[in-house]
């Protein structure tokens, strides 16, 4: 069990570095990470998917928290933006997490592995929405966020891949772009989460340390690793070149995907 402790907190200070730097939402790599972890601490086979999506989503409770701050700190947070967003936010993550629970592990898979392909392919051409519009109002920016939560359900991210290229699209500064994502982690993760758990209730066979489909034991190691994490990634952001650290990051991400894929055949 302390070895299992050790490496959770390994994967938590990975994670919050990369929230901060990076804006892409540390479970981008906790997922691949807690899916080799969880077999072989007694998670069933058929429900490895969901545990991983529901701890990585809780855990980016605690590191939207600590990186948001350390971001705010910097001016880099649009409040109006982060409240029009919420509603729609709340209300896709938690439906989606519900969703998820119930799907088949390949499917989530599946849909993890093709996410992870698109997210390296944008990092590596560099692409970002030509900033040519300003942003919509309440009704526009809560339904994105719904969007954006449903996705971010399925794949256990905090939503920065997703809410980070909408935001530049609409005349929001890189950095307050990325400050707000980390913000908008928040709601994401505390909905997501609650859906997990509801979901994930009462279901068989699951380990113990488990709150439906939240792995406690986990989440204890991440989270302390990661908020203290965070606002190091925060800092490097405002340092060092983004763009190089990104292509070398999608590199990673390939990696891991196909490694995931070779493992599904």
């Amino acid at each position: 069990m302390l070895l299992t402790l050790v490496i959770y907190l390994a994967c938590g200070a990975v994670a919050g570095v990369l929230a901060g730097l990076l804006g892409v939402g540390g479970g981008i790599v906790l997922v691949p990470m807690m899916v080799a972890i969880f077999p072989t601490v007694g998670v069933p086979a058929e429900y490895v998917q969901q545990m991983a999506l529901g701890t990585s989503l809780a855990s980016i409770m605690i590191t939207s928290i600590s990186s948001a701050r350390a971001h705010n700190k910097r001016g880099a947070v649009h409040w109006d933006i982060f409240r029009n967003i919420t509603p729609g936010i709340l209300l896709g993550t938690f439906v989606g997490g519900l969703i998820a629970t119930h799907m088949p592990t390949l499917a989530l898979k599946i849909i993890f592995i093709c996410f992870l392909f698109v997210v390296a392919a944008q990092m590596l051409s560099g692409y970002r929405p030509p900033a040519t519009r300003n942003m919509p109002g309440f009704a526009g920016t809560s339904g994105v966020g719904l969007g954006i939560g449903l996705l971010s359900s399925f794949v256990g991210i905090g939503g920065g891949t997703l809410s980070v290229p909408f935001m530049s699209s609409c005349n929001v500064p890189l950095h307050h772009a990325v400050g707000t994502s980390a913000a908008i982690g928040f709601p994401i993760a505390v909905a997501g989460t609650l859906g997990f758990i509801v979901g994930g209730w009462g279901r068989p066979d699951l380990p113990s340390m488990t709150l439906g489909f939240v792995n406690l034991w986990a989440l204890l190691g991440i989270a302390s690793a990661s908020f203290l994490t965070a606002p190091l990634g925060v800092k490097l952001s405002h340092a060092l070149p983004a763009d190089k650290l990104k292509r070398g990051f999608a590199c990673f991400l390939i990696i891991v995907a196909v490694k995931m894929a070779w493992g599904l055949l």
